[in-house]
């Protein structure tokens, strides 16, 4: 058995803070600009970006500029209207789901941990104004929702658009996908306005 200085693992959405930053504290060495970070992702990576806002905001770190939240996994509630009307969904359905937070969480209590499920948090107040993108044909989708009214009733800047007739996944499917494609197209205008670029 051989011994190390380093620090236990740790779960992903500390990894996520982490790595943003790093950005922050090497942006110039990557030709980026540290005022002008955003996070974003979808699913799970919705769940680490929203994850990091929260952290970035509680710690009195820099915040990012914009969160891009994709059908974020943020709530721990599979009894949602959309759980139930998406209960066998493809490709993303509710035992899935069940199982991913089995092997997400690390013990059950941390479903109360607003860095393990943003919709746990006391309060969304100060966070990074915030894109959130939905499809119908999802199980996240009203937790997706609920953020974004979260977000909205605690002053946060929220552009929420709802994608009827598509399900999880479809974000990356611009190139055979109306929706994906004004989804994407959104999704980068949204940026460029947090960025400063009209």
């Amino acid at each position: 058995m051989t011994h190390t200085n380093r620090p236990p693992r740790k779960p992903g959405r500390f990894n996520a803070y982490t790595a943003y930053t790093w950005v922050l504290q090497h942006a110039s060495e990557i030709n980026g600009d540290p005022k002008r970070v955003a996070v974003g992702g979808e699913s799970a990576g919705g769940n680490l970006a929203a994850v990091v806002s929260q952290m970035a905001r509680d710690k009195g770190a820099t915040l990012p500029v914009h969160q891009l939240l994709v059908y974020p996994m943020a709530g721990h509630d599979f009894n949602t209207p959309s759980y139930k009307r998406n209960a066998e969904a493809k490709p993303l359905n509710k035992p899935m789901m069940e199982w991913f937070y089995k092997h997400y969480l690390g013990k059950p209590q941390d479903a109360n941990n607003p860095y393990a499920v943003p919709l746990a948090a006391k309060s969304l107040k100060g966070l990074p104004p915030a894109t959130v993108i939905a499809a119908e044909i999802d199980p996240l989708l009203f937790e997706g929702k609920t953020y974004a009214d979260r977000l909205k009733n605690d002053g946060v800047k929220v552009t929420y658009k709802e994608y009827p007739g598509v399900t999880h996944e479809f974000f990356g499917m611009g190139k055979v996908v109306d929706k994906a494609k004004d989804a994407e197209d959104l999704a980068a205008r949204e940026l460029r306005q947090a960025f400063g670029n009209q």
